[in-house]
């Protein structure tokens, strides 16, 4: 009698369990329903309708909005626009930052205490605020006064146009934006690098290895998957870049710096239009997912995780 009725209760312990487990993350569900599903819908559901800021209704109109950005001359030139100045920024911010990143790394690899302080310097920009450091960026890139004119014409060269020249200002705000994320980068490579086995070294070394070599076939493989990590967090940071553009150029000049979250701004608080607005972020939500589900396949069948 008794061991029918131990496996019953054995069921009756796993079942709890599993409620426990998931009473546990039912929080984290919740918010992730609430701040991000829902949202998300809403914003579908607002890219259906008419709603324009000057009215106080709006009706279901289907997909007009979608028509409108896909086969208008206006709509789809300002969406292919943005887009590609959005992935110009992104390649160079996220190129950028890794490779240089991961230099800083290799050279700041020292414990003694100037190295310290040089990293610090060099992560500090980090922590400071977007608002404050464009501001001091504007004054440095100031046609007629600017920090970094003044050394051009000190060095005998002619004055850069960098933020109200079309060719320049696009470049300028990748600069920016480098000279805040490098720092972080350079930390999470350093501490990949640190945790690095010396046994792969030492063979290397015993093999006739060379310091290039050793960096290219043992540093660099090892180190995929910080990589990965940042090339993923960082491409998904520098698509949703806005505030940058906002201070420093406004989208401008002659449109060259005009992201597509600048533009959703634009749409939805300068032309009124939260219906295409919402149906921009709506196309642009899924752009992101596609390319993160893109990029994660890549990285299974190409990344090693054996360190």
């Amino acid at each position: 009698m008794s061991n029918a009725i131990k496996p019953k209760k054995q069921s009756a312990y796993k079942i709890r369990g599993k409620f426990y487990d998931f009473s546990c993350a039912l929080p984290a569900l919740i918010f992730f329903v609430v701040f991000t599903y829902y949202p998300l819908v809403e914003l579908f559901r607002y890219s259906l309708t008419d709603w324009n800021l000057m009215k106080d209704t709006y009706n279901y109109v289907g997909f007009k909005n979608y028509q409108w950005l896909f086969t208008s001359a206006v709509g789809w030139k300002k969406m292919s626009s943005t887009l590609s100045t959005t992935f110009i920024y992104t390649i160079g911010d996220v190129l950028g930052s890794c490779v240089l990143g991961m230099l800083l790394a290799l050279l700041f690899n020292r414990m003694s205490n100037t190295f310290k302080v040089m990293r610090t310097l060099v992560i500090l920009p980090r922590y400071v605020t977007v608002s404050a450091s464009a501001l001091v960026f504007l004054l440095m890139y100031n046609d007629s006064y600017g920090l970094f004119n003044q050394l051009l014409v000190a060095m005998g060269m002619e004055p850069v146009k960098w933020l109200t020249s079309k060719s320049a200002a696009l470049p300028s705000v990748i600069f920016f934006s480098l000279w805040r994320s490098v720092g972080y980068s350079m930390m999470i490579y350093l501490s990949a690098i640190k945790g690095l086995s010396p046994d792969y070294f030492e063979a290397a070394s015993l093999d006739g290895a060379n310091g290039v070599q050793k960096f290219r076939y043992i540093t660099v493989p090892l180190i995929a998957p910080t990589t990965l990590f940042l090339a993923v967090t960082g491409f998904l940071a520098a698509m949703k870049v806005y505030q940058t553009v906002d201070i420093m150029t406004s989208g401008g000049p002659y449109e060259s710096t005009n992201v597509i979250v600048y533009w959703i701004y634009t749409l939805a608080f300068q032309n009124y239009r939260v219906d295409r607005a919402a149906a921009v972020g709506f196309i642009f939500f899924l752009i992101l997912l596609v390319c993160t589900a893109l990029t994660m396949n890549v990285s299974d069948r190409k990344v090693n995780y054996d360190a």
